[in-house]
């Protein structure tokens, strides 16, 4: 909130207070100019001590955790109130001790001294309270404020980390399966540069938002699985079904392709009675995948790889408390199945 708006609006709540109280005070009899004046210099008067105590007094003391320096600080000004106060009361006899005659016409006496300087104390006291209560709420919320903010930076700096993981692992991967081609001299080899320049383009400019749409993210996925078939000299089973509206969703970007990538590179896609079974079920907000492949004998990547840990960890958060996870990973076959609310 900028100083404009901020004064405008401390103005305009304080207006308000003084107007409530001062037809309170003078609800049932004619108010005098006198003590209309009175209660306006007063009601100015608890307005400063409120604005010194919270922007001079507190500053230079309780920000400085000086305490005592505080209180003594607090004492000066409420008793230099109080004789203000009297002395407006005193010289310009606006008193404020009213007793309602029977007409209803206001009755003005002198306060008793002792009485006046005590409910003064009292009112000026409550004032530097509410001031003090007031710094602290908004301090509290503030820096409640800048906390959170720093933990987004955080999780976004931790998320961009993540996905940028992402990109040298999968081309990694990637390259790997293009050499294998080129040094069998393959005539799928330009093809499989093709696909993996356009899969790239989506990762490093399409996916660079927090949600991109689920249809485009499913298209990604195909891409993926047609550069996948140009490794193997036979054909590969695949089954791709996706069922519900994906055109309305988002989605996470490059949530899921841990998962394909992982059927493919540790999987067998070869076997027709075994095929790697890919699922993506939309119904209304909520988004089903599962994955199930034949595992391979074959000891691949003995030093593991980032990809799972990966993609968990981005789950978890960009979908805290919206998604659930369940893999089920024995000798012979993996099975993946990932619940998520869009």
């Amino acid at each position: 909130m900028n100083i404009i708006k901020k004064t405008l609006l401390h103005t305009t709540l304080w207006l308000f207070i003084i107007i409530l109280f001062l037809y309170v005070g003078t609800a049932g009899f004619n108010s005098t100019d006198a003590y209309l004046i009175h209660f306006i210099n007063m009601s100015i008067l608890n307005v400063a001590l409120f604005y010194i105590n919270l922007n001079l007094i507190i500053p230079v003391t309780l920000n400085k955790q000086k305490y005592i320096a505080w209180m003594l600080a607090c004492m000066v000004i409420i008793v230099s109130l109080v004789a203000i106060k009297y002395g407006e009361i005193y010289y310009l006899k606006s008193f404020t001790y009213i007793n309602i005659a029977e007409n209803g016409q206001p009755k003005l006496k002198t306060p008793v001294f002792w009485q006046f300087i005590l409910s003064t104390i009292i009112i000026n006291g409550f004032f530097v309270f509410i001031s003090t209560v007031y710094k602290f709420t908004v301090d509290w919320f503030y820096n409640e404020k800048e906390k959170r903010d720093l933990e987004n930076q955080g999780l976004i700096a931790e998320l961009a980390f993540l996905k940028s993981q992402i990109n040298p692992h999968f081309l990694f991967n990637s390259l790997n399966n293009i050499y294998s081609l080129a040094y069998q001299q393959s005539t799928a080899t330009p093809h499989a540069i093709l696909k993996l320049s356009e899969i790239l383009r989506y990762m490093l400019y399409e996916s660079n938002d927090t949600r991109v749409a689920l249809h485009t993210e499913i298209a990604y996925l195909q891409s993926f699985i047609e550069l996948q078939k140009l490794r193997f000299k036979t054909d590969i089973n695949v089954q791709l079904t996706v069922e519900g509206n994906i055109q309305q969703q988002q989605i996470m970007p490059l949530v899921l392709i841990s998962f394909v990538e992982n059927a493919f590179k540790h999987g067998v896609a070869t076997d027709a009675n075994h095929p790697i079974a890919i699922l993506v079920l939309v119904n209304d907000n909520k988004l089903l995948f599962t994955i199930n492949n034949k595992k391979s004998n074959d000891s691949k990547d003995e030093t593991g790889g980032i990809g799972l840990a990966n993609v968990i960890r981005r789950l978890d958060l960009t979908y805290p408390n919206k998604y659930k996870l369940n893999i089920n990973n024995n000798t012979s076959n993996y099975y993946c199945e990932l619940y998520i609310d869009l």
